[in-house]
């Protein structure tokens, strides 16, 4: 099975990082969590995004997340994947240079790579995704796009698998998603 890495930061929404590191342990994949400036056992805030008819998602406060995995020790040539879920870590995330040389070295290597709602900022930040078609968050269509992109607007229960990115708009598609990203990791 597959050893697959997530990055998440602190306000990383909640479905988005609990569920994937549940299920693809579930198949049997190891799966490290980790955030910049924190360690092993550190754990970091979530929060939870719903859709309740208001122009954008509501955020209420989510649970604690114990990392299992140090930041400063990962590299990918150790790791066959990666996942970046959304929330609002990928806002600062985007802006840590180590976090964009790390997905640049997933992206260069060829590994699959899952992203999902805000986690488009990162690929874009690290400008991998030229000429691919991405989902996001409809708000980061526009990031997305700047990032020399197709922005792929599609249901939010769907997902969309180009190359080695398999991207998603929100948590609701996390059947599809992390069922298109399962079959990328073998």
């Amino acid at each position: 099975m597959a050893n697959v890495l997530i990055i998440a930061g602190d306000f990383v929404e909640d479905y988005e990082l609990m569920v994937p590191f549940q299920a693809l342990q579930m198949v049997g994949h190891s799966v490290s969590v980790v955030c910049p400036d924190k360690g092993q056992g550190d754990t970091i805030k979530t929060a939870i995004h719903d859709f309740e008819g208001d122009q954008t998602y509501t955020e209420k406060p989510g649970h604690l997340f114990s990392l299992n995995a140090d930041f400063t020790q990962v590299t990918a040539k150790d790791f066959d994947g990666l996942l970046i879920p959304g929330g609002r870590a990928p806002e600062y995330l985007r802006l840590n240079s180590k976090v964009i040389a790390l997905v640049k070295a997933f992206a260069e290597q060829q590994k699959p790579i899952a992203a999902v709602c805000h986690g488009a900022q990162l690929l874009a930040a690290a400008n991998v995704i030229r000429g691919r078609s991405i989902s996001a968050y409809p708000a980061c269509a526009p990031e997305v796009q700047l990032a020399g992109a197709d922005y792929a607007d599609i249901k939010v229960t769907d997902a969309i698998t180009d190359g080695q990115f398999v991207t998603a708009p929100a948590w609701p598609a996390h059947p599809e998603w992390l069922a298109q990203f399962n079959k990328l990791l073998g």
